[in-house]
Protein backbone atom coordinates (compact mmCIF):
# COMPACT_ATOMS: atom_id res chain seq x y z
CA UNK A 1 0.00 0.00 0.00
CA UNK A 2 2.87 2.21 1.01
CA UNK A 3 4.47 1.70 -2.51
CA UNK A 4 1.31 2.20 -4.49
CA UNK A 5 0.80 5.66 -2.25
CA UNK A 6 4.81 6.87 -3.68
CA UNK A 7 4.16 6.16 -6.93
CA UNK A 8 0.78 7.40 -7.28
CA UNK A 9 2.16 10.26 -5.87
CA UNK A 10 5.20 10.58 -8.11
CA UNK A 11 3.19 10.82 -10.62
CA UNK A 12 2.24 13.51 -13.21
CA UNK A 13 -0.71 14.64 -14.84
CA UNK A 14 -0.51 16.07 -18.54
CA UNK A 15 -3.30 17.71 -19.37
CA UNK A 16 -4.87 16.37 -22.90
CA UNK A 17 -4.54 20.26 -23.79
CA UNK A 18 -0.53 19.34 -23.94
CA UNK A 19 -1.11 16.04 -25.07
CA UNK A 20 -3.04 17.79 -28.31
CA UNK A 21 0.13 20.35 -28.61
CA UNK A 22 3.14 17.55 -28.42
CA UNK A 23 1.05 15.52 -30.84
CA UNK A 24 0.46 18.20 -33.24
CA UNK A 25 4.29 19.63 -33.36
CA UNK A 26 5.27 16.22 -34.09
CA UNK A 27 3.31 15.77 -36.67
CA UNK A 28 4.55 19.34 -37.94
CA UNK A 29 8.21 18.02 -37.80
CA UNK A 30 7.88 14.54 -39.20
CA UNK A 31 5.65 15.73 -42.03
CA UNK A 32 7.15 19.40 -43.04
CA UNK A 33 10.52 19.63 -44.64
CA UNK A 34 11.66 22.70 -43.00
CA UNK A 35 11.60 23.51 -39.37
CA UNK A 36 12.88 26.98 -39.04
CA UNK A 37 13.54 28.17 -35.08
CA UNK A 38 13.39 32.36 -35.37
CA UNK A 39 14.23 34.80 -32.67
CA UNK A 40 10.94 37.47 -31.71
CA UNK A 41 13.00 39.26 -28.60
CA UNK A 42 11.74 42.51 -28.04
CA UNK A 43 9.15 42.15 -31.29
CA UNK A 44 5.84 44.08 -30.64
CA UNK A 45 2.75 41.90 -31.05
CA UNK A 46 1.27 43.79 -33.99
CA UNK A 47 4.45 43.42 -35.84
CA UNK A 48 4.09 39.90 -35.14
CA UNK A 49 0.86 39.28 -36.63
CA UNK A 50 1.77 41.50 -39.53
CA UNK A 51 4.29 38.97 -40.16
CA UNK A 52 2.28 35.96 -39.52
CA UNK A 53 -0.29 37.15 -41.94
CA UNK A 54 2.45 37.56 -44.70
CA UNK A 55 3.75 33.78 -44.58
CA UNK A 56 0.34 32.59 -44.10
CA UNK A 57 0.29 29.40 -46.52
CA UNK A 58 4.20 29.49 -46.26
CA UNK A 59 4.61 28.29 -43.40
CA UNK A 60 3.02 27.42 -39.79
CA UNK A 61 4.33 29.16 -36.70
CA UNK A 62 4.08 28.06 -33.11
CA UNK A 63 5.54 29.64 -30.21
CA UNK A 64 5.09 26.37 -27.93
CA UNK A 65 6.59 26.27 -24.17
CA UNK A 66 10.04 24.50 -24.44
CA UNK A 67 8.78 21.58 -22.54
CA UNK A 68 6.21 20.73 -25.03
CA UNK A 69 8.53 21.56 -28.07
CA UNK A 70 11.16 18.85 -26.58
CA UNK A 71 8.94 16.12 -25.78
CA UNK A 72 7.76 16.87 -29.36
CA UNK A 73 11.57 16.60 -30.95
CA UNK A 74 12.11 13.47 -28.62
CA UNK A 75 8.95 11.36 -30.14
CA UNK A 76 9.40 12.71 -33.61
CA UNK A 77 11.90 10.04 -34.39
CA UNK A 78 14.79 12.27 -36.35
CA UNK A 79 17.12 12.10 -34.01
CA UNK A 80 18.87 15.40 -36.39
CA UNK A 81 16.65 17.56 -35.43
CA UNK A 82 17.36 16.92 -31.19
CA UNK A 83 20.10 19.56 -31.97
CA UNK A 84 17.48 21.99 -32.49
CA UNK A 85 17.06 21.85 -28.46
CA UNK A 86 20.40 24.20 -27.89
CA UNK A 87 19.34 26.74 -29.54
CA UNK A 88 15.70 26.76 -28.42
CA UNK A 89 16.26 29.59 -25.90
CA UNK A 90 15.20 32.79 -24.69
CA UNK A 91 12.47 34.46 -26.72
CA UNK A 92 11.47 32.00 -30.23
CA UNK A 93 8.90 31.11 -32.75
CA UNK A 94 9.28 27.68 -34.60
CA UNK A 95 8.04 27.67 -38.16
CA UNK A 96 7.34 24.83 -40.19
CA UNK A 97 7.61 24.62 -43.90
CA UNK A 98 7.51 23.14 -47.15
CA UNK A 99 9.78 25.89 -47.98
CA UNK A 100 13.33 25.45 -48.52
CA UNK A 101 15.25 26.82 -45.27
CA UNK A 102 16.86 29.50 -46.92
CA UNK A 103 13.76 30.69 -48.84
CA UNK A 104 11.88 30.84 -45.67
CA UNK A 105 14.94 32.66 -43.85
CA UNK A 106 14.89 35.12 -46.87
CA UNK A 107 11.42 35.84 -46.49
CA UNK A 108 11.47 36.32 -43.07
CA UNK A 109 14.32 38.51 -43.74
CA UNK A 110 12.26 40.88 -46.50
CA UNK A 111 9.48 41.12 -43.76
CA UNK A 112 12.09 42.98 -41.11
CA UNK A 113 11.07 46.74 -40.62
CA UNK A 114 13.19 49.82 -39.36
CA UNK A 115 12.63 51.43 -36.52
CA UNK A 116 13.68 54.54 -34.44
CA UNK A 117 16.36 54.22 -31.45
CA UNK A 118 15.24 54.80 -28.19
CA UNK A 119 17.69 55.64 -25.16
CA UNK A 120 19.45 53.41 -23.27
CA UNK A 121 19.60 51.00 -26.70
CA UNK A 122 22.65 49.53 -27.57
CA UNK A 123 23.57 50.19 -30.87
CA UNK A 124 24.46 47.16 -33.01
CA UNK A 125 26.71 49.46 -35.67
CA UNK A 126 28.41 52.53 -35.93
CA UNK A 127 25.19 54.82 -36.15
CA UNK A 128 26.41 57.83 -38.44
CA UNK A 129 24.95 60.96 -39.46
CA UNK A 130 25.38 61.49 -43.46
CA UNK A 131 26.15 64.94 -45.18
CA UNK A 132 23.37 66.69 -46.41
CA UNK A 133 20.28 69.01 -46.55
CA UNK A 134 17.60 68.58 -43.67
CA UNK A 135 14.06 69.83 -43.69
CA UNK A 136 15.37 71.20 -39.76
CA UNK A 137 15.56 74.81 -39.23
CA UNK A 138 18.11 76.95 -37.14
CA UNK A 139 17.52 77.00 -33.51
CA UNK A 140 17.54 74.58 -30.98
CA UNK A 141 18.49 71.83 -33.05
CA UNK A 142 22.21 73.89 -33.97
CA UNK A 143 23.08 73.56 -30.36
CA UNK A 144 21.43 69.54 -30.63
CA UNK A 145 23.76 68.47 -33.10
CA UNK A 146 26.35 70.51 -32.67
CA UNK A 147 26.41 69.11 -28.72
CA UNK A 148 27.04 65.46 -30.62
CA UNK A 149 29.92 67.20 -32.72
CA UNK A 150 27.92 67.14 -35.92
CA UNK A 151 28.96 70.28 -38.34
CA UNK A 152 26.69 71.87 -40.26
CA UNK A 153 25.78 75.28 -42.32
CA UNK A 154 22.54 77.01 -43.00
CA UNK A 155 21.43 77.57 -46.75
CA UNK A 156 18.21 78.87 -47.31
CA UNK A 157 17.35 78.82 -44.08
CA UNK A 158 17.60 75.03 -43.40
CA UNK A 159 20.56 73.14 -41.91
CA UNK A 160 22.88 71.37 -43.75
CA UNK A 161 25.27 68.55 -42.64
CA UNK A 162 28.28 69.18 -43.86
CA UNK A 163 29.99 66.02 -43.45
CA UNK A 164 29.73 62.14 -42.42
CA UNK A 165 29.64 62.06 -38.55
CA UNK A 166 29.16 58.71 -36.38
CA UNK A 167 27.04 59.66 -33.45
CA UNK A 168 27.16 56.12 -31.65
CA UNK A 169 29.61 53.45 -31.75
CA UNK A 170 29.00 49.88 -32.18
CA UNK A 171 28.05 48.50 -28.46
CA UNK A 172 27.41 51.98 -27.18
CA UNK A 173 24.31 53.11 -25.53
CA UNK A 174 22.20 55.37 -27.13
CA UNK A 175 22.02 59.03 -25.51
CA UNK A 176 18.94 61.15 -25.11
CA UNK A 177 20.75 63.71 -27.01
CA UNK A 178 21.34 60.94 -29.79
CA UNK A 179 18.14 59.27 -29.70
CA UNK A 180 16.27 62.99 -30.10
CA UNK A 181 18.85 63.66 -33.28
CA UNK A 182 18.22 60.68 -34.77
CA UNK A 183 14.19 61.00 -34.71
CA UNK A 184 14.74 64.72 -36.15
CA UNK A 185 16.94 63.21 -39.20
CA UNK A 186 14.64 60.37 -39.98
CA UNK A 187 17.19 57.90 -38.94
CA UNK A 188 16.10 53.92 -38.05
CA UNK A 189 19.22 52.16 -37.13
CA UNK A 190 17.19 49.24 -35.46
CA UNK A 191 15.03 46.94 -37.72
CA UNK A 192 12.57 44.32 -36.01
CA UNK A 193 11.38 41.08 -37.06
CA UNK A 194 11.96 37.37 -37.57
CA UNK A 195 15.63 36.90 -36.41
CA UNK A 196 16.45 33.45 -38.57
CA UNK A 197 18.54 30.96 -36.00
CA UNK A 198 19.02 27.72 -37.15
CA UNK A 199 17.21 24.81 -39.00
CA UNK A 200 16.46 21.36 -39.62
CA UNK A 201 15.82 19.86 -43.12
CA UNK A 202 13.66 16.88 -42.63
CA UNK A 203 13.90 15.70 -46.14
CA UNK A 204 18.25 16.15 -46.40
CA UNK A 205 18.49 15.02 -42.62
CA UNK A 206 20.76 18.63 -42.26
CA UNK A 207 21.17 20.85 -40.09
CA UNK A 208 21.99 24.25 -40.42
CA UNK A 209 23.07 25.93 -36.79
CA UNK A 210 23.97 29.15 -38.19
CA UNK A 211 21.89 31.19 -41.24
CA UNK A 212 23.22 34.34 -42.10
CA UNK A 213 21.69 36.83 -45.55
CA UNK A 214 23.49 39.77 -46.76
CA UNK A 215 21.77 40.04 -50.03
CA UNK A 216 24.49 43.31 -51.02
CA UNK A 217 27.07 41.38 -49.75
CA UNK A 218 26.11 37.83 -51.76
CA UNK A 219 25.32 39.63 -54.83
CA UNK A 220 28.56 41.91 -54.83
CA UNK A 221 30.86 38.68 -53.86
CA UNK A 222 29.12 37.11 -56.62
CA UNK A 223 29.80 39.77 -59.25
CA UNK A 224 33.27 39.14 -58.50
CA UNK A 225 33.50 35.62 -58.38
CA UNK A 226 31.64 35.90 -62.07
CA UNK A 227 34.43 38.81 -63.30
CA UNK A 228 37.12 36.58 -62.31
CA UNK A 229 35.28 33.32 -63.86
CA UNK A 230 35.13 34.83 -67.10
CA UNK A 231 38.49 36.27 -67.25
CA UNK A 232 39.66 32.30 -66.64
CA UNK A 233 37.70 30.74 -69.06
CA UNK A 234 38.92 33.07 -71.51
CA UNK A 235 42.47 32.88 -70.46
CA UNK A 236 42.02 28.55 -70.87
CA UNK A 237 40.31 29.20 -74.16
CA UNK A 238 36.53 27.64 -72.76
CA UNK A 239 33.98 28.44 -75.00
CA UNK A 240 30.55 29.78 -73.89
CA UNK A 241 28.07 32.45 -75.14
CA UNK A 242 29.77 34.59 -72.61
CA UNK A 243 32.97 34.00 -73.82
CA UNK A 244 32.97 33.58 -77.34
CA UNK A 245 33.36 37.44 -78.40
CA UNK A 246 36.28 37.48 -76.09
CA UNK A 247 37.58 34.75 -77.89
CA UNK A 248 37.32 35.47 -81.15
CA UNK A 249 38.81 38.80 -79.89
CA UNK A 250 42.21 36.87 -78.74
CA UNK A 251 42.07 34.46 -81.46
CA UNK A 252 42.11 38.08 -84.17
CA UNK A 253 45.15 39.20 -82.19
CA UNK A 254 47.13 35.64 -81.98
CA UNK A 255 45.93 35.61 -85.45
CA UNK A 256 47.67 39.40 -86.67
CA UNK A 257 50.34 38.93 -84.38
CA UNK A 258 51.55 35.30 -86.24
CA UNK A 259 51.53 36.89 -89.93
CA UNK A 260 53.80 39.02 -88.52
CA UNK A 261 56.18 36.30 -87.55
CA UNK A 262 55.16 34.14 -90.63
CA UNK A 263 55.58 36.74 -93.28
CA UNK A 264 58.03 39.87 -91.68
CA UNK A 265 58.83 41.08 -95.10
CA UNK A 266 55.43 42.41 -95.87
CA UNK A 267 54.71 44.19 -92.44
CA UNK A 268 58.41 45.86 -92.91
CA UNK A 269 56.97 47.19 -96.86
CA UNK A 270 53.47 47.80 -95.39
CA UNK A 271 55.23 49.78 -92.57
CA UNK A 272 57.37 51.70 -95.43
CA UNK A 273 54.53 52.45 -97.89
CA UNK A 274 52.80 54.38 -94.81
CA UNK A 275 56.45 56.56 -94.43
CA UNK A 276 55.69 57.07 -97.95
CA UNK A 277 51.93 57.97 -97.56
CA UNK A 278 52.82 60.64 -94.90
Amino acid sequence: MKKQKEKSAKTTHVSSAKIKTVKDLENLIKNKKTILIASIKNLPSAKFQEISKKLRGKAEIRVPRKNLIFMALDSSGKEAANQLKNQIKGSVAILFSDLDAFDLALDLIKSKSSIKAKTGQEAVDDIEVQPGPTDLIPGPAISELGALGIQIQIDKGKINIKEPKIIVRKGQKISSGAADVMSKLGIKPFSVGFVPLCAFDSKENKIYLEIKINREETLKELKTIYSKALAFAVEIGYATPETIKFLIGKAGIYGRAMEKIINPKEDVQENKTMEEEK
